[in-house]
């Protein structure tokens, strides 16, 4: 009798751990799942186009971020603990690291020696090597640069000889080049406030006030003028130009509180119709959002201007030098705002629409102007005129008070200026390379905090015009700055200001010292 309950308590225990078996696969299962509906999620939301604004959109890919983080973590660790199994002759995929890197080798020669067998005291001899790489890294090394300047004396003559002062990035300072870029790219660049900076220095041991840290960003922006002046000069060149703005605060002492001042943000990037000319960005920072700040900017521009529908700009439109394109992605944002709140057919039927020529747009992108607007007129037109008609009936049954009708009417009162894009190869169907311009200042909006003068702002949308456009040439921000403000400080000449711009710059132009 005994025995028959022993056996019954371990097919009862065998059953529990079948049935824990099971659930802790599910829970797996699951979690797996889970991963990869968040990465397709995620994925989506990179690809948009347009939609909520790049604000909200950024904040919802953020918190994304972070929720994968969390899973994929869980997941590394529990894959981790799992016991090895032999995969028999299944080859394991071996990622390669980069080439460029520089490589530390370790090697671990047998606790025995190399000569000599532990086992039978016979002779070794070299056979294979099996070898393994992995990523390492070593935390900000700072270090200090002593320059030593010999003097001599002619014994004939008692001349004293000694090699001239080099250039400093700041006079009587103790800072390089090479800091000055860096403090510059982490704030501006990686949002890293210059009093979490001269925390992580401390804690290296190297005290520095957060006042010389801001003094050493002023000195880099100054010495980055002429290259932020050239980069305007040649966008005020262009044919076709974005523009969009966004709020930072800034703070007003007066008032005791934070004013709301603007960022203005103005970029030439025509690769999306295969244009080869340089792309670039500068920013401009203002206390208000007065129309005569983009007037003023402006004024000297002729060609297309790609923005949303602010006021300010209609001076520059009535002029008759500057023609408008509106923008599909703010039109379509309206229209999206109503679907959310309320689906309709209605909403459905016109998002489908505008979805059809985004696709064509995709067909198109890198091709020339004059393939892009024969591809247009065939396949976007007809789509175009077709939603027109739809537009029409729609605001002839809605109430015009009704928020659709309201969405709808913002897009046929531009409707000639949304409509541009079909009859010119080299305008864009929406103004998203302007808001990709803003996006990063978004993220760095916590940082826009200024002593209660324009001086602050002016200075961050000098740097950030430099930044920007290094990073839409391909270039990394931080070796750039700190290349091209010693050769500024060094007098390097006017006549070759070309070769220190982002689209023509390389490392291997000739040192500051055989600049002049």
């Amino acid at each position: 009798m005994c025995y028959q309950f022993a056996v019954s308590d371990i097919a009862s225990s065998l059953l529990d751990k079948d049935a824990r078996i099971a659930e802790l696969e599910a829970a797996l299962a699951a979690r797996d799942s889970l991963i990869a509906a968040l990465r397709v999620q995620l994925a989506n939301l990179r690809r948009m186009t347009f939609g909520q604004s790049s604000e909200k959109l950024s904040l919802q890919i953020e918190q994304l971020e972070l929720a994968l983080e969390e899973l994929e973590g869980e997941a590394e660790l529990a894959d981790a603990r799992k016991p090895c199994v032999d995969r028999g002759d299944q080859p394991i995929p071996i990622r390669s690291l980069p080439g460029h890197l520089p490589r530390e080798e370790r090697r671990l020669e047998p606790e025995a020696g190399t000569c000599t067998c532990p086992d039978c005291g016979g002779a070794l001899r070299p056979l294979s090597e099996d070898s393994d790489e992995m990523l390492d890294v070593l935390p900000v090394q700072w270090r200090v640069m002593r320059t030593v300047r010999p003097k001599y004396s002619c014994r004939s003559c008692d001349r004293i000889v000694q090699a001239p002062v080099p250039p400093k990035a700041i006079a009587r300072g103790k800072a390089s080049f090479a800091t000055l870029a860096h403090v510059v790219v982490n704030k501006f660049d990686h949002h890293l406030p210059l009093y979490r900076q001269a925390e992580m220095m401390a804690a290296q041991g190297i005290e520095i006030d957060r006042s010389t840290l801001a003094g050493w960003a002023g000195q880099a922006a100054a010495l980055l003028d002429p290259i932020v002046s050239r980069i305007r000069e040649e966008g005020l060149k262009a044919d076709k130009i974005h523009a969009d703005d966004t709020p930072v605060p800034m703070l007003d002492p007066g008032k005791g509180r934070t004013a709301t001042a603007r960022l203005w943000t103005y970029v030439v990037d025509d690769r999306a119709s295969g244009v080869t000319c340089p792309a670039l960005v500068w920013y401009r920072f203002t206390s208000d959002r007065s129309g005569i700040h983009p007037q003023g900017e402006l004024k000297s521009f002729t060609g297309l201007l790609q923005a949303d529908g602010y006021a300010g700009y209609d001076k520059l439109y009535a002029s008759g030098r500057v023609r408008e394109v509106a923008c599909w992605a703010h039109f379509r944002r309206k229209i999206f705002e109503n679907h959310l709140g309320h689906p309709t057919p209605l909403t459905t039927d016109l998002l489908d629409r505008i979805a059809q020529l985004y696709r064509h747009e995709a067909d198109i992108r890198g091709q020339p102007p004059d393939v892009r607007c024969q591809h247009r007129q065939q396949h976007s037109k007809p789509l175009i005129e077709d939603l027109r008609t739809a537009i029409d009936d729609a605001l002839r049954r809605l109430s015009p008070k009704s928020s659709m009708a309201k969405a709808l009417a913002y897009g046929r009162k531009r409707w000639a200026a949304l409509t541009i894009f079909l009859d010119d190869g080299k305008a864009e169907i929406d103004n998203n390379i302007a808001e990709r311009a803003i996006r990063s200042i978004a993220i760095g909006r916590k940082n826009w905090l200024f002593a209660g003068s324009k001086v602050g702002g002016e200075r961050a949308a000098a740097i950030y015009s430099v930044i920007e456009t290094a990073k839409l040439n391909g270039i990394e921000p931080q070796a750039y700055i700190a290349d091209v403000i010693e050769k500024i400080a060094s007098d390097w000449p006017a006549s070759r200001w070309d070769e220190l711009m982002p689209w023509n710059w390389t490392l291997d132009i000739a040192p500051a010292s055989m600049a002049a």
